[in-house]
């Protein structure tokens, strides 16, 4: 596996790993702008209206087409929120050509087109098409709006919103539903062609393929560009504490049969010089896995709650866990995934199986950085139920940084919010079935 990186035009960076691992390989290539309420719907948007058509292939069948004729290529608009910056452009997945009949090179047609989405849209007068953006304009709305029908989804939106209300990580990566409805062809046009020029643009790639030769397919691709005066401050403000000096506490009420209890965290101190490798262990220990402390004793032992999970954003210093509880267990279920926590920073592991051992002997450097993580915020909580009084007094210094973040980790870096996948005991006609299944092969 080899490394590559390079600056191909002014703020446009390749970064390349080459393996031949795999069966197909992989690019993404992302615009990254500071994420803000006003424009965010506008910067989501675009790649979906990008990926109706370009000026040779006008529409979204022939698009299909010709990455049919690719063995299957696709390329796919994505959206991304790193911290507070917006990533937009779009993914492609193909495959590789030592596993295809004949002499082929898929990988610099699926360049091509991808230049082609990006500098060649399909317009009308050089504006783009008022039918593509009235579609893809209704489709953003419904894509911010049915949230609400993921309750669990619903919950982490609203604490971000109510924790962060004063920041721009409260903005979603597709911004709000009243911004979506108001974009507009003319000035969606206008807009499109601003961030082209002022924005710096990551490309990822894995594949087999040497980097060099890959910057230079990309060259050709891209060659028509625009580039003007680079928008460069870029980065996330990273809070020490919270908003209020004590915890805040909202509720919510919906026709739901189990409430949802969410509750922010900032991670504080450790912040000042983050180690992502200790935070991925510290969360695995408290809530990223049906092995940590809150699956294992929040639902297992006690029965609390149906689901408990934890997710860290090391990008913006914030935790988050998420618990689905019975209204009438509130109180319990606070208190103990609080003091759950308050296990960890106690140094209070159990000793796992001799298979995680090299993980578990990791857990002494993490311990001292969590004690420095402290509840700043217990928000969207759609259940009835009375307000429980803040226990929280110690509280850190109000201070606030901005962290830069480089362009490289923003199109390549691992998605902030993970979420455990909790594995339910299966019930005996299920096994039943499975048995089954196994004797008569």
């Amino acid at each position: 596996m080899e490394y590559f990186r390079e600056e191909l035009f002014p703020c446009v960076s390749l970064t390349a790993v080459q393996t031949d691992k795999f069966k197909t390989g992989c690019m993404t290539a992302y615009l990254l702008t500071q994420l803000h309420r006003e424009t965010a719907a506008e910067n989501a948007v675009l790649p979906y209206v990008l990926r109706r058509g370009t000026k040779s292939l006008p529409d979204m069948r022939r698009i299909s087409e010709r990455l049919d004729a690719l063995y299957g290529a696709e390329i796919e608009p994505s959206v991304r929120k790193l911290g507070e910056i917006q990533a937009v452009g779009f993914y492609a997945g193909f495959a590789e050509d030592a596993f295809l009949p004949g002499k082929t090179n898929v990988l610099d047609e699926v360049i091509s087109l991808l230049g082609e989405l990006w500098l060649s849209p399909a317009t009308r007068g050089g504006l783009f098409l008022p039918a593509h953006v009235d579609s893809e304009r209704e489709q953003l709305v419904e894509r911010i709006e049915r949230v609400k029908n993921d309750k669990r989804s619903w919950a982490f939106r609203r604490l971000r919103e109510n924790m962060c209300a004063y920041e721009d990580y409260a903005t979603g990566a597709y911004g709000t539903a009243d911004e979506a409805g108001s974009i507009h062809y003319v000035k969606l046009t206008k807009h499109y062609k601003e961030l082209l020029a002022v924005s710096p643009m990551e490309i990822f790639y894995c594949g087999s393929r040497p980097g060099k030769e890959v910057a230079a397919m990309l060259r050709e691709a891209f060659a028509l560009l625009p580039r003007g005066e680079i928008d460069l401050d870029l980065g996330t403000d990273i809070r020490m504490n919270a908003v209020e000096e004590k915890p805040r506490y909202f509720t919510e009420e919906d026709e739901i049969s189990q409430g949802v209890l969410a509750v922010g965290f900032r991670l504080g101190e450790c912040m000042d010089d983050p180690d992502p490798a200790k935070l991925a262990v510290f969360n695995a220990v408290y809530g990223a896995g049906v092995t940590s402390k809150l699956f294992q004793n929040v639902r297992e032992k006690l029965s609390l709650c149906y689901y408990a999970f934890s997710s860290i954003d090391t990008l913006k210093g914030i935790m988050a866990v998420l618990s689905g509880i019975e209204v009438d267990k509130y109180d319990e279920a606070l208190s103990e995934i609080l003091a759950q926590l308050d296990a960890v920073r106690a140094g209070d592991i159990s000793r796992p199986s001799s298979r995680r051992g090299a993980a578990w002997r990791t857990i002494s450097a993490p311990a001292r950085t969590v004690r420095t993580i402290l509840p700043t915020s217990i928000c969207a909580r759609p259940c009835r139920g009375r307000t429980p009084r803040p226990t929280i007094s110690r509280r850190l210094p109000r201070t606030s940084r901005r962290r830069m973040l480089p362009p490289s980790r923003a199109a390549w870096s691992w998605t902030p919010y993970t979420f455990s996948a909790e594995r339910r005991p299966r019930s005996n006609e299920q096994a039943r079935i499975s048995a089954s299944r196994r004797n008569a092969v």
